[in-house]
C-alpha cells in the first residue's frame, strides 16, 4: 500500500485558495444538464465525484466540454428530457452523484443501471428509493434490498394529481432530500415534501435550494419539515454561475492555523469562502472558537489562529457540542481534540456511519493509535487526549479522503505521521498534501 510519512510539523502559516465546493459542483453540473439554454461553469471542482458526474452526464447523451484548465465546464441543458434512453453509470463513491442521479432519472421513461465502488453498495439508499417509488418509480435493487446497485425502469403510468405529496425520513442522508428536491420539478406539477423525523444536515438542503433557485425554482421552506414546489417549476440556465470554495476542505487549514497558534504558529487564511458563503460548515468557526480560535472573516475569506488565553495556555479547551449541522467539518475536530486540556464529546453525527466508511468506528480507531483514549456510541464520538502523542502512528485512511486530512494535522504534535494510501484525497482535493506543505515548516 502507498503511504505518505509526514515529519513533525514546527508551525503553519499562510494562505489557501480552496478548490471549488464538491456539494456545489456536482449540484450545479446536474441542474444544468437539466435545465433549458447553455450554462457556463466557473471554478467547478476538479476531483474524483466531479469526474463521476461528468462521465455519467456523457453517457446520459448531455453535450459539455471542460477547458484544458479545468476551470470552466460547458454544459447545453436538455430542459430535462435526457438524450440516452438507456445507460450503465459507473458512480464511484460519490453519494452527491449517485443520489440526485437516481432521482432525475426515476421518471425520465428510460432503463438505467446505477453502480458504484464495494463501498458505495452498502451505503442505504432504501428511504429515497421509497420515496420514488411512491410517486410512481420502478427501481430494482440488483444485490442486497436497500443497497445499491440499482435498475431504473420506465414508470407506472398515474394518475396526475395537482399536487404531488411524498413523505421522507430526514435522519438517514441529507442527500435523500436534496436528491427528491431536485428531481420533483421535472414531473411538471405542484409537489410538497414532507420531512419525517429531524432532517440532518439541514444547511446542505439550503445549498440545494439556493442552487435551484439560482436555475429558476423556487422552493418554499414551510416550519422545520415541509418543501412545497410550484406547478410549473422548471429549471432555466442562469447562462453563468461561479462554484464557491470548498468549506469543508477549509476546515483542515484552519484548524491547522489555531492548533500551530498554540506555539506561536499561525495565522492560516484560506480564500474562497467565507462570511458570504451559502456553506453551512463555515459553521466550524464557531467550534473552533469555543476551542480557542481567535477568527477573522471577510466576505470571501477566513483566517484562524489561537487567542491569546490559548496560546498562553498551551492548549486548546475541550468541546463538548452538537454537531449534527456540520457533520463533514466536524471530522478535524476529533484531532484537534488531541491538543485539548481535557477530553472532548462529538455529538448528533450518526450520519458519520454511512459515509465513505463508518467515520465513528475509523477516528475513534485511528485515534488510539496516536495514544488517546476513544469511545464511541451509536452516534457520539469522545476523545480523551494523551499526555503526549506516540510516534510514529500508521493511520488507516478506509478510503475516506476526510480522514486522511484529518490525521495529517497530528504532526502538528510534534510527531512523525504516516499516512496510508494518501491518494484517496483525490475524491475531493487531489492536491491537498503539496498545498498543506507550501505553509508548513
Amino acid at each position: 500500500m502507498e503511504h505518505l510519512d509526514l515529519a513533525p510539523i514546527r508551525r503553519v502559516s499562510g494562505t489557501v485558495r480552496l478548490p471549488g465546493s464538491k456539494s456545489i459542483s456536482n449540484r450545479i453540473l446536474l441542474l444544468a444538464a437539466l435545465a433549458e439554454g447553455t450554462t457556463r461553469i466557473l471554478d467547478p471542482l476538479d476531483s474524483d465525484d466531479t469526474r463521476y458526474m461528468l462521465d455519467a452526464l456523457r453517457k446520459l447523451g448531455v453535450a459539455l466540454s471542460v477547458s484544458g484548465d479545468g476551470k470552466q465546464v460547458e454544459v447545453q441543458g436538455t430542459g430535462g428530457r435526457w438524450p440516452a434512453r438507456s445507460a450503465d453509470l459507473y458512480l464511484g463513491n460519490a453519494g452527491t452523484a449517485f443520489r440526485p442521479l437516481t432521482a432525475a432519472l426515476a421518471f425520465a421513461g428510460g432503463e438505467y443501471k446505477l453502480s458504484g465502488l464495494p463501498r458505495m453498495h452498502e451505503r442505504p439508499i432504501k428511504d429515497l428509493v421509497d420515496a420514488l417509488r411512491r410517486l410512481g418509480a420502478r427501481i430494482d435493487y440488483l444485490g442486497t434490498q436497500g443497497y445499491p446497485p440499482l435498475a431504473i425502469h420506465p414508470p407506472t403510468p398515474s394518475v396526475a394529481d395537482d399536487v404531488a405529496r411524498v413523505s421522507i425520513r430526514g435522519d438517514v442522508s441529507s442527500q435523500f432530500v436534496t436528491a427528491l428536491l431536485m428531481a420533483l420539478p421535472l414531473r411538471s406539477q405542484a409537489a410538497e415534501v414532507t420531512i419525517e423525523g429531524e432532517l440532518i444536515s439541514r444547511p446542505y438542503v439550503h445549498i440545494t435550494l439556493n442552487m435551484m433557485k439560482r436555475f429558476g425554482v423556487t422552493v418554499m421552506e414551510e416550519g422545520a419539515n415541509l418543501f412545497r414546489i410550484p406547478a410549473g417549476a422548471c429549471y432555466v440556465s442562469p447562462a453563468e454561475i461561479s462554484v464557491e470554495g470548498d468549506a469543508s476542505s477549509a476546515s483542515y487549514f484552519l484548524t491547522a492555523g489555531v492548533i500551530s497558534g498554540l506555539s506561536g504558529g499561525g495565522p492560516v487564511r484560506v480564500e474562497g469562502v467565507g462570511r458570504d458563503s451559502i456553506q453551512g460548515d463555515v459553521a466550524l468557526v464557531q467550534a473552533l472558537e469555543s476551542m480557542g480560535a481567535s477568527i477573522e472573516m471577510g466576505p470571501h475569506w477566513i483566517s484562524a489562529t489561537a487567542n491569546a488565553e490559548a496560546r498562553r495556555a498551551g492548549t486548546l479547551r475541550p468541546i463538548d457540542a452538537d454537531l449534527n449541522h456540520i457533520p463533514d467539518a466536524a471530522m478535524v475536530l476529533a484531532v484537534a481534540a488531541l491538543f485539548a486540556d481535557g477530553p472532548s464529546t462529538l455529538r448528533n453525527i450518526g450520519s458519520w456511519r454511512v459515509k465513505e466508511t463508518d467515520r465513528i468506528a475509523a477516528m475513534a480507531t485511528e485515534l488510539r493509535k496516536l495514544g488517546a483514549v476513544a469511545t464511541e456510541g451509536p452516534d457520539w464520538l469522545r476523545v480523551e487526549p494523551p499526555a503526549k502523542l506516540r510516534d510514529g502512528a500508521a493511520i488507516d485512511t478506509y478510503e475516506d479522503h476526510r480522514i486522511a486530512m484529518s490525521f495529517s494535522l497530528a504532526a502538528l504534535g510534534g510527531v512523525t505521521v504516516r499516512i496510508n494510501d494518501p491518494g484517496c484525497v483525490a475524491k475531493t482535493f487531489p492536491d491537498y498534501f503539496p498545498v498543506f506543505g507550501s505553509i508548513s515548516v
